[in-house]
C-alpha cells in the first residue's frame, strides 16, 4: 500500500516502534528509523529493506531539522512522518504533587514538543509539492481516560491529539492528512510489567479498566492502523483518533 513511500518513525527502534517500522515496510515503504543514538537506530533498521538509520533527539529543534535534512538528502524525498518517540511507561510515572520540573520538561519536551518540531519540519517538505503527504501521531487510551501517577503524560498525548485536529485544519490545503493513532494496553520492553511497576509506586487503583477482548495488544497491530493512515485507503479521513485498544475505553 506504500510502495516506495518514505515515512520517517521517531523511536523506531524498540516496541510500538518497532512494530510500526515492520508494518511499513512489509507495505513496501521506505523507512527512516530514528532514535538518539545512531547506532540503535542503523541496528534497528539493518534487517529491512529501504530503511535506513537516523539520530535525533526530537526535543532538540536544530537536531531535527538536521536529521529531516539528512533523511531527504539520502533518499531525495519524505511522504510522510510517524511521530512515535515519546518518554513513556516507568519513566513516565510520578506522583503529581512530587514532580520535579525536570520530570515535567523531560516528558513534556519530548511528548508534545519533539511531536511539534518533527512535523513542523516533515510539513515543509511536502507543501508545494503535488503528491499527497500524511502525519501520524502516536497518542494512547490516556488522552481520553485519566492514569493514576501520570498527569503529565496524559496531558501530553491529549496535546497530540488536539494537535492532530488542527493541523488537519491548516494543512488540508496542501493535501497533507494528519491523524492520530491512540493504542490500549500494548505489550512492548517498556510497559512490560508496567501494572506492578505502577502498585509499586504506590498507587491506589482508583482508575482500573480491563480489555474486552481478553489481552494485551501487539505493536504490530498499532503498525497496521499506521500502515492504514498513511496509505490512499484513508484518502478522506483527517484530523481523527484512530482508536486501537481491544475496546479497553469501552469497558
Amino acid at each position: 500500500m506504500l510502495e516506495g513511500k518514505v515515512i520517517v518513525v521517531t523511536g523506531g527502534a524498540a516496541g510500538i516502534g518497532r512494530g510500526i517500522c515492520e508494518a511499513l515496510t512489509a507495505n513496501g515503504a521506505r523507512v527512516a528509523v530514528v532514535q538518539r543514538s545512531v547506532e540503535a537506530a542503523e541496528r534497528a533498521a539493518a534487517p529491512h529493506r529501504g530503511a535506513r538509520g537516523f539520530c535525533a533527539d526530537i526535543s532538540d529543534h536544530a537536531q531535527v531539522e538536521r536529521m529531516i535534512e539528512a533523511v531527504v538528502n539520502s533518499f531525495g524525498q519524505v511522504d510522510g512522518l510517524v511521530n512515535n518517540a515519546s518518554v513513556t511507561g516507568p519513566n513516565a510515572l510520578s506522583p503529581f504533587p512530587s514532580m520535579t520540573p525536570e520530570q515535567v520538561h523531560r516528558i513534556v519536551d519530548s511528548n508534545l514538543k519533539g511531536t511539534i518540531w518533527c512535523s513542523q519540519a516533515v510539513a515543509r517538505h511536502l507543501i508545494g509539492r503535488s503528491a499527497p503527504g500524511a502525519i501520524v501521531h502516536i497518542s494512547s487510551v490516556a488522552a481520553f481516560a485519566a492514569q493514576e501517577l501520570a498527569s503529565v503524560y496524559c496531558a501530553t498525548k491529549a496535546a497530540q491529539v488536539s494537535l492532530a485536529q488542527s493541523m488537519a485544519l491548516e494543512l488540508a490545503p496542501y493535501n497533507i492528512r494528519v491523524n492520530a493513532v491512540a493504542p490500549g494496553d500494548i505489550c512492548t520492553e517498556t510497559s512490560a510489567e508496567i501494572a506492578e511497576e505502577v502498585r509499586n509506586r504506590g498507587a491506589q487503583g482508583k482508575y482500573l479498566r480491563v480489555t474486552p477482548l481478553g489481552r494485551r495488544g501487539l505493536p504490530s497491530e498499532i503498525g497496521d492502523a499506521v500502515v492504514f493512515l498513511l496509505s490512499e485507503k484513508a484518502s478522506f479521513i483527517t484530523g481523527t483518533t484512530l482508536t486501537v485498544d481491544g475496546g479497553l475505553l469501552a469497558s
